[in-house]
């Protein structure tokens, strides 16, 4: 085998001709370094960098620049070629494109690929230190491939059945929205803002064709995204999460107990109001997770508040729901749950039941079609890592495109795997 075919092999090189290796001296750090001399081939050469279209050429550009690659062992290799420039029809004046590396980037695409690879898995901080540049550079890198990846590629392609949430990625109440298509458990879109305006900019980017398209869409209970969905998606069920409607039940008899606190505390029951303080969990907990003392809590609760132990049974009644063996058990539940609630006299029941029965045929797709928002509350979490990992950011476009890499299914493998 030549060496030139050797060198192309080892730094993964396709369409380049090797013209010469050099061993050079850092001018910064004064360390080796290795300077590989190349040139693309003929049918890759004049070609406009954003395009790719061939060109008539402009000028000759610099006599030589340089390109990072990866390190071979632990010396610094750079490719060294000449870059004429070309007059694009379309856009102008424009440096050549190379083979070996992205539109704008000092970096082979080897190079960018394993620094947004690491980006993935790792904090930017790590991922500089490793790959011997700046923080801040790892981040210009992985909106270099993201956006790479984006060409070409329809995210929203094929729709059908998508989860919308929101997520705070910064105090102040600064908000992400996220859509997830639940057919692949991909991150297909993400903007700042937590409002209609913000939801109806997807549903522009989506178009009337694909937005007539979706068929399902899970939620919450939040107006801004139940009002969209209806305006702009024909054609879709809105289905309600199961967890947020257990979450306002669980909620409620948490209402009832303070108020009975209250008021124990007020009558000067001192003793009686300390023990609904500490029977907080055992309101709050699933039956089969209580321990022995939250047991015997919620036994002395039922032989001595009686509305708080009806509070606790309508919660617990609610949860059944989603547990019934099939559509039309679980739409019996609920129909005799709001009838139970409205006529229990506990005013924070009352108004959950006037709440459910207004989401009533949100709640029913959720039950007919088996859809929750769990792949969305999963991306979330996942979202959740890479920021606390991150220590936070500072703008929203840099989480959402090392959100777009890892859920996006835009990460490019390891060179060479």
């Amino acid at each position: 085998m030549r060496n030139s075919s050797v060198w192309k092999a080892t730094l993964g090189l396709q369409s380049v001709v090797v013209e010469r290796v050099d061993a050079a001296q850092d001018a910064v750090t004064g360390g080796p370094l290795i300077e590989v001399r190349v040139r693309s081939y003929e049918r890759e050469q004049s070609r406009c960098v954003v395009c790719g279209a061939r060109c008539p050429g402009y000028d000759a550009g610099p006599p030589a620049r340089r390109w990072r690659a990866l390190v071979l062992g632990t010396v610094p290799v750079y490719l060294v070629a000449a870059l004429p420039r070309v007059r694009c029809a379309v856009h102008g004046v424009r440096a050549a494109r190379v083979p070996w590396a992205r539109a704008h980037s000092r970096f082979t695409r080897q190079f960018e690929d394993q620094v947004a690879w690491l980006a993935t898995h790792t904090a930017k901080g790590t991922v500089g230190a490793l790959m011997r540049v700046a923080w801040r550079t790892v981040g210009q890198i992985v909106d270099r491939v993201v956006e790479d990846a984006k060409r070409g590629r329809d995210l929203l392609f094929g729709l059908t059945r998508i989860g919308i949430d929101e997520i705070s990625f910064r105090k102040g109440q600064r908000y992400l929205t996220v859509v997830i298509d639940h057919d692949t458990g991909r991150l297909v879109w993400a903007a700042e803002g937590r409002d209609k305006q913000t939801l109806n900019r997807f549903f522009d980017q989506l178009g009337s064709a694909r937005c007539a398209g979706i068929e399902l869409v899970s939620c919450d209970m939040a107006a801004w995204i139940c009002g969209p969905v209806q305006e702009r998606c024909e054609n879709a069920e809105v289905c309600l999460d199961a967890f947020h409607v257990v979450q306002l039940a669980t909620d409620a008899p948490d209402q009832v107990r303070r108020q009975v606190w209250n008021e124990a505390r007020k009558a000067g029951m001192g003793e009686q109001a300390k023990q609904l303080k500490n029977a907080r969990f055992a309101l709050w907990k699933n039956p089969e997770r209580l321990t022995d003392r939250q047991a015997a809590k919620l036994s002395e609760i039922q032989a001595t508040n009686r509305t708080l132990f009806r509070a606790y049974l309508l919660k617990e009644q609610l949860r059944q729901i989603w547990r019934a063996p099939t559509f039309e058990a679980a739409m019996e539940l609920l129909d005799g749950w709001l009838s139970w609630a409205c006529r229990c006299q506990i005013p924070a029941f009352v108004k959950l039941s006037k709440t459910i029965r207004g989401h009533r045929e949100r709640i029913a797709a959720a039950l007919f079609h088996g859809l929750s928002n769990a792949r969305i509350e999963a991306a979330n979490t996942t979202l959740r890592l890479i920021a606390r990992r991150a220590f936070g950011f500072h703008s929203a476009d840099a989480m959402i495109a090392l959100g777009m890499l890892k859920l996006g299914g835009l990460c490019p493998p390891l060179p060479g795997r």
